[in-house]
């Protein structure tokens, strides 16, 4: 086959290829058209979410001839308008209270280290009854971090080992 006949052919190809409208997928129509509406929605419900960091007193305490002071933060993320208490139980030391908690030893003794829990620096103990000793607050849809300030009074020093309780933060909603 010449070269002239292959190029004429390709040109009725590349002519045909042309002449086919494309394929989008939809056909298209001019007769009318008809609509309708949804809705989209949404319900936000009263929520929080918290969030509590570690109180460490330091790792290299002698004796508790003076007080021994330390701050920490809890994050408190409620929906915006919503009311809220936040209350720090007693915690795990042995004998603790809300109003007078305890860290008890981890090592082989039966001794404590008293603390304090407080929603201001030295004053308002921190404790769990809600409308007595919680922390009222309002949520306003983003983090909203609170200081505890805690301190361990000068007291007769215990044995050397480390001492610990574990306290539970809860947000009342």
């Amino acid at each position: 086959m010449s070269a002239h006949r292959r190029l004429a052919r390709l040109a009725i190809a590349a002519a045909l290829v042309a002449s086919v409208p494309a394929i989008t997928g939809a056909a298209t129509y001019s007769n009318g058209t008809a609509t309708s509406t949804f809705n989209v929605t949404l319900t936000i419900v009263a929520n929080c979410i918290i969030s509590a960091q570690p109180l460490n007193f330091g790792s290299s305490q002698g004796v508790l001839a003076t007080a021994v002071s330390a701050n920490t933060t809890v994050g408190v993320t409620c929906t915006n308008t919503t009311p809220y208490n936040l209350g720090l139980n007693a915690g795990t030391g042995t004998g603790s209270t809300t109003s007078a908690r305890t860290m008890s030893g981890t090592g082989a003794n039966t001794s404590t280290v008293a603390f304090n829990l407080f929603q201001t620096a030295g004053a308002t103990n921190w404790g769990n009854t809600q409308g007595t000793d919680t922390l009222a607050g309002t949520g306003n849809g983003t983090l909203q971090t609170l200081t505890v300030y805690g301190q361990v009074p000068a007291q007769t020093t215990p044995q050397p080992d480390t001492y610990k309780s574990t306290i539970t933060a809860t947000v009342y909603f």
